[in-house]
Order: C-alpha cells, then structure tokens, then sequence
C-alpha cells in the first residue's frame, strides 16, 4: 500500500512537472527569430524591441487565451485540487484503519457481537461501513451476513469510483475547451482577412492565431496529468477494495462458525415417534 501511496504523489509531482515545463518553454524569453528573418540591422532591432512594460511571461500567456484560457485555468486548480485530495483519503490507513480489523475479530471470536458493532461505529471507514452492514444482519443467519457485506462493499466502491470520475471529466473537458479557444482564434484571424478583403498581412492575423494555439495548449497540459491521474487511482481503487473484501471475510469468519454451531432449541427432536399404547384386551366370553 505504501508503494502506491507513492506511486499517486509522483503522478501529482509529475502534473505539475509537465505544466511548469511546457509554460516555461511558451515563455522562455529570448527565443531566436525564424531563418530567413535577419537577426541584426536597426530596423529589425526596433521591431524586436519589446515597448516598455511589455512581458512574455506566464500570466501574459495566460492572459492570451482570453476567457476560454482562464477557465482551463480553473480546470486545471480543480484537478491539482482533486488530486491532492485523492492522494490523502484513497489509502490503506483510511480505508481499513490499523487494528480494526484485528479488533473486531477478537469480540466476535469471544461472542461480543455488541462490543463489535460499537466498535465499527467508533471508527468510521470503508472496513467499518462492510462490517457494520453485516453485523446488522446477525438475525438473519450467516447468508443474510454476506449478503448484506456484498451489498455495502459494492455501495462503498461505486462511492469511490464515482469520486475520482471528476478527474476523467476534467480530462475530457480540458482539450474540448482548448478545441474551442482554438476555433475562436481561427474565426478572429479570418475575419481579418475578410474585413481587409484578402489582404491582410500576417501581424493581423497573429492575435487569432496565438489565441488560437495558447488555449490548445493550456488544454493538453490540463487533460494529460488528469487522465493519467485518473488511471492511477482508478487502479487503486480496485485494488483497495479487493483487499477491503478479503479483510472483511477473515474478519467475519468467527461469526460464521458461530452461527453454524448455536444450539438447537430444546424439545424432542422431530423424528422421534411416540410411544405406542398397547391394544385394549378383548372383552371376556368372546373369542
């Protein structure tokens, strides 16, 4: 469990890595002009003469995407924030507490079934919720048991499943914004060209068409960590709960053989056959 503990916080580490790194490349300053543009001369060291106040840093890029930038923005707070999230109650140690386990099968091994209910209802988590839902169920013997064990592990893993979900909408929100910022872009450099009626030259059309490859960028750094993030806990979760239903069924064990071997009420038992009278002797002078 600690090995994907880690595993989880390096995907976190990783998201981060990615999008520092791909803003950081946007923003590098100092970027060589393209070949066939001279690179000395005083008309072209004007034109690369950034005007006072002017900067190509990150919030400039931000700034950039307009509108459809900033709300990947947000996507990408909320997925960190999920994450981070994720990575602090989807573990072993929160699932199925130190010494619960351990616990609840001594009382029942003794009898204690009450004690055992209190004590999962002390310690609220996924172990507790399965075998609480069981212990419930005492009455109905050991079949309504596991019934009602299977019932609260697949409510407590649908709870889970559907919690890191919100990380594969992200994941799949992110680019379809980001395809959005790019049509928008485009739509804003064409209409240069038809307001100029074909003759717009390139410094017109290079806001749209920056708009437009900003916001697919901030798109893919958003949706990549949060898709990967998502296959991450998605396996996990599969497997904590695994673990969560073996532990329950170990746990559960005593109360099974409890059940089976309770004494049967007191009477006589059913295929016994009463004793039989004898027959009335016949009446005298008749033979």
């Amino acid at each position: 469990m600690r090995r994907i503990d880690r595993n989880a916080s390096v995907v976190v580490v990783f998201a981060w890595i990615v999008w520092i790194g791909l803003v950081s490349g946007l923003s590098a300053p100092g970027a060589e002009p393209p070949p066939g543009i001279p690179s000395s001369g005083p008309d072209v060291s004007l034109a690369h003469e950034a005007p006072p106040g002017d900067s190509n840093s990150f919030w400039d890029i931000l700034a950039a995407g307009g509108p459809v930038g900033m709300l990947i923005l947000l996507l990408s707070v909320a997925a960190a924030a999920l994450v981070v999230e994720h990575v602090m109650t989807i573990r072993a140690a929160v699932l199925m507490p130190p010494g619960l386990a351990d616990d609840v099968r001594e009382l029942l091994k003794s009898g204690q079934v009450a004690l055992a209910d209190e004590r999962c209802r002390v310690q609220p988590s996924f172990l507790s919720h399965v075998l609480g839902a069981g212990l419930a169920e005492l009455d109905g013997g050991w079949p309504a048991v596991e019934k009602a064990m299977e019932d609260a592990t697949a409510e407590q893993s649908a709870r889970l499943f559907r919690k890191i979900e919100y990380l594969s909408v992200i994941g799949n929100i992110a680019p379809m914004m980001g395809l959005l910022g790019t049509v928008i872009g485009m739509i804003f450099a064409f209409r240069q060209v038809a307001e100029t009626q074909g003759a717009a030259r390139a410094a017109d059309l290079a806001q749209g068409i920056y708009l437009a490859l900003v916001t697919t960028v901030e798109g893919l750094v958003v949706a990549i960590p949060s898709l990967a993030a998502f296959a991450v806990f998605r396996n996990r979760v599969d497997q904590l709960v695994a673990e969560a239903t073996y532990v329950a069924q170990h746990v559960s064990a005593p109360l099974k053989r409890l059940r089976t071997a309770a004494p049967r009420p007191a009477g006589p038992p059913p295929s016994a056959a009463r004793p039989k009278t004898p027959p009335p002797p016949p009446p005298e002078g008749r033979r």
